[in-house]
């Protein structure tokens, strides 16, 4: 078994310099036969590799090399298999609306009365909202100076009365966003009047009594769960996606969209960096929590939730840690669950940043109120899918449908959304650790300790 992970590990490193080094002779020399070959030995090593890892994020990571191979070696058949990455983002549509309506509807009724949840759940939800504002805006503005969907070339056909279509007067953007028929709004995939009329549902549900209640309640988790594995099932197609929507940007757009790519990639670690010196940093010093025993609370959890790319996976060890850390356990039992479906500071800020890329992409100009609209849009929808793999492109694809903006941009991030989804679940989960530490300082029940007490009371949990 040792000698056999030893092999594989060696063909994953082998595959990968011959995959670069073909990459490099061809940048350096041009179209060779020789840079051809060197790069589908590469493949094959990487193929192997990776037939002995039962990881999806591996397989998906193979399917964007593979596609955008293909698409370079044979465009033409490459295109032709944009039917693959259709397909897939078919079924995710699918998802969209029972998703959003019920997790939105039992993340909000499952707590009760919303005025029983008391001062803590007040705080943390103006908490929450804060912190999502800031990270929305964030992401605007990296998007917005680095300008990385700006040149992406796109097909003239497919989706142009989308990119025709004239904007919106604010009165019927306004209008819009309340569902006069919610089976319509279902099944037109209006995902901000679902959204809406979730809230409102929710919070009616709040005010029956708890017989009542329960049964909706329960209705409402159990078509959540049921999507949860739906979502799981067609995560199973998606390398093959993946592959298929590289190979038809890479086919039918050229190697150049692989530098829209990298930019996208780059704004997003990035933004999210400024997001966590400018965002998360004020916090924790504002609040006088003791900034190296809380990293060192947080490292366990965050190396589980970048390298799974799911913030449930840390849910134990977050809980535990911050409980170590000097949360008390009623204050942290309730913030990160709470958070889990109303505090993804990492989606947000990435949604923000995708959905506007895909308009520079498509070369729509929005007007500011659109472009808040969509914001608010984004702020309703990223709710209550954390548990959710590849919960942002779920929410990105329905965003951008309604906002008569074009798919191709979304095949294009299909791509890499395994890269980008890595960091976007990590300050999920750190936000959600942090918040429950502002809301303990904030209720007066957090320990004043000096750092050096914090960091030995930590530690050995964290061993």
């Amino acid at each position: 078994m040792a000698a056999s992970f030893s092999y594989r590990r060696w063909a994953a490193v082998s595959g990968t310099v011959l995959l670069l080094s073909g990459v490099l002779l061809h940048a350096a020399a041009g179209v060779g036969l020789a840079a051809t070959w060197l790069r589908l030995a590469g493949l094959l090593l990487l193929a192997w590799w990776a037939l002995g890892r039962r990881s999806l994020t591996t397989w998906i990571f193979f399917g964007m090399l593979a596609g955008a191979e293909l698409g370079f070696d044979k465009p033409a058949l490459a295109v032709q298999l944009s039917v693959l990455s259709d397909i897939f983002l078919r079924l995710i549509k699918s998802i969209v609306a029972p998703l959003i309506l019920g997790t939105l509807v039992s993340g909000i009724a499952s707590h009760g009365d919303l005025k029983g949840m008391g001062r803590i759940g007040a705080k943390a939800l103006i908490y929450f909202e804060a912190m999502t504002v800031i990270a929305l805006a964030i992401g605007w503005f990296a998007i917005t100076v680095t300008r990385a969907g700006v040149g992406l070339a796109l097909p003239a056909v497919r989706d142009a009365g989308a990119v025709a279509a004239a904007p919106l007067r604010w009165q019927d953007s306004l209008l819009h966003a309340f569902p006069e028929n919610i089976a319509r709004s279902i099944a037109e995939g209006q995902i901000l009047q679902v959204a809406v009329f979730a809230l409102i549902f929710g919070m009616a549900l709040t005010m029956l009594p708890e017989e009542r209640r329960r049964p909706l309640v329960s209705f409402a988790e159990s078509l959540s769960e049921v999507m949860f594995r739906f979502t799981n099932i067609v995560m199973y197609f998606a390398p093959i996606g993946v592959a298929g929507a590289m190979a038809y940007s890479v086919g039918h757009m050229g190697v150049a969209v692989l530098v829209n790519l990298a930019k996208l990639l780059a704004t997003l670690y990035g933004a999210l960096c400024l997001f966590a010196l400018c965002g998360m940093l004020p916090v924790i010093l504002l609040s006088r929590i003791p900034l190296r025993g809380f990293l060192r609370a947080i490292a366990v959890p965050a190396t589980i939730a970048f390298s799974t790319a799911t913030s449930e996976a840390a849910l134990p060890q977050a809980i535990e840690n911050m409980e170590s850390f000097g949360v008390p356990r009623r204050i942290v039992s309730f913030v990160i669950p709470l958070g889990y479906s109303f505090n993804l500071d990492g989606s947000a800020l990435y949604l923000a940043l995708a959905s506007v890329f895909v308009a520079q992409a498509a070369g729509v100009h929005q007007a500011a109120g659109e472009q808040l609209l969509m914001l608010l849009t984004l702020m309703l929808t990223s709710k209550g899918v954390a548990g959710v793999p590849r919960a942002g492109l779920v929410v990105l694809l329905a965003t951008v449908s309604s906002f008569h903006l074009p798919t191709e941009p979304v095949l294009v991030i299909l791509g890499i959304d395994t890269l980008m989804d890595m960091p976007r679940t990590t300050i999920n989960v750190v936000g959600n650790c942090l918040a429950s530490a502002v809301v303990a300082r904030w209720e007066g029940v957090f320990p004043e300790q000096t750092e050096s007490a914090v960091l030995q009371e930590t530690t050995p949990d964290l061993r």
